[in-house]
C-alpha cells in the first residue's frame, strides 16, 4: 500500500495565539523575543503570518493592553444595573473590574511596570489603551455634567488628563500592593474615587464663583 505524501504546512496562528505566546515568552525568558522570525518559527508559523496582525512587538503589546481595557468596559456595560449607576458608581465599577481583569496576567503586568520609571505616565504599551480610556472617561464627564455630578468649569476640558493620572495611580498601587486579597487597593479605589468626584462636583467654591458673578453683574 502506497503512502500518501503530504506536504508540511506552517501552522496558522491566530491574533489571539500570537498575543498569548508573546506574554508567555516574555515571562519565561525575561525579555521580548529576539526577532519576529524566531518568535514565529517557535510557533511553527511565519513572519508573514505575524505581520498580517501586527507590524512589531510593540504594536502587539499595545493591542494586548487595549484588549484588557475593552474587556473591562464590555464587562461592566453588560450588567443591566450599570445604566442606572451614578457616575461615581460607574467609575468604582470600572476600577474594580479593571483590576479583576489584570489579575489573570498579574505577573506580566508587574514585569512591565517594574521596567517603567514611576514618573513615566505614558508608557508606550498603554498608547492604544489610553485612547479607549479617554473615550470612556469623556462619556462619563458628559454624563456627569448632564446629571450635575460634575460641575462645568473653565478647565473641565482638562478632566481627562486628571482621570488618566488617577488611572495610572490605581494601576501602580495595585501592582505594588502585597495586602491580603488586595484590601489596600480596594480602599485606595473607594477613597480616591470619592475624593475625585467630590472635587469635580459642585461645591462651596462653585457657589462662591456663582455669587461673585452675580455681584459683578449687579454693578
Amino acid at each position: 500500500m502506497e503512502k500518501t505524501a503530504t506536504k508540511s504546512r506552517k501552522k496558522v496562528i491566530s491574533k489571539a495565539d500570537f498575543k498569548k505566546a508573546f506574554i508567555e515568552e516574555v515571562l519565561i525568558s525575561g525579555h521580548n523575543p529576539a526577532s519576529v522570525f524566531a518568535f514565529a518559527k517557535n510557533l511553527k508559523s511565519t513572519e508573514s503570518e505575524f505581520y498580517k496582525h501586527f507590524n512589531s512587538f510593540r504594536a502587539l503589546e499595545r493591542s494586548i493592553w487595549a484588549d484588557w481595557l475593552n474587556e473591562t468596559v464590555e464587562a461592566i456595560e453588560k450588567d443591566a444595573a450599570y445604566v442606572e449607576y451614578s457616575v461615581r458608581e460607574k467609575l468604582l465599577a470600572f476600577y474594580f473590574t479593571w483590576l479583576e481583569v489584570l489579575k489573570e496576567n498579574r505577573s506580566f503586568v508587574l514585569k512591565r511596570f517594574e521596567e517603567v520609571p514611576k514618573q513615566e505616565m505614558n508608557p508606550y504599551f498603554l498608547d492604544q489603551l489610553k485612547k479607549r480610556f479617554e473615550d470612556y472617561i469623556n462619556e462619563l464627564v458628559i454624563e456627569g455634567k448632564d446629571t450635575s455630578e460634575i460641575a462645568e468649569r473653565p478647565f473641565t476640558s482638562q478632566y481627562g488628563k486628571a482621570f488618566w493620572l488617577h488611572f495610572m495611580f490605581i494601576t501602580r498601587f495595585w501592582a505594588n500592593d502585597d495586602s491580603t486579597d488586595f484590601e489596600k487597593t480596594d480602599a485606595a479605589i473607594e477613597k480616591s474615587v470619592n475624593l475625585g468626584l467630590d472635587l469635580v462636583g459642585k461645591g462651596p467654591l462653585d457657589s462662591m464663583i456663582d455669587f461673585a458673578k452675580f455681584m459683578f453683574q449687579q454693578r
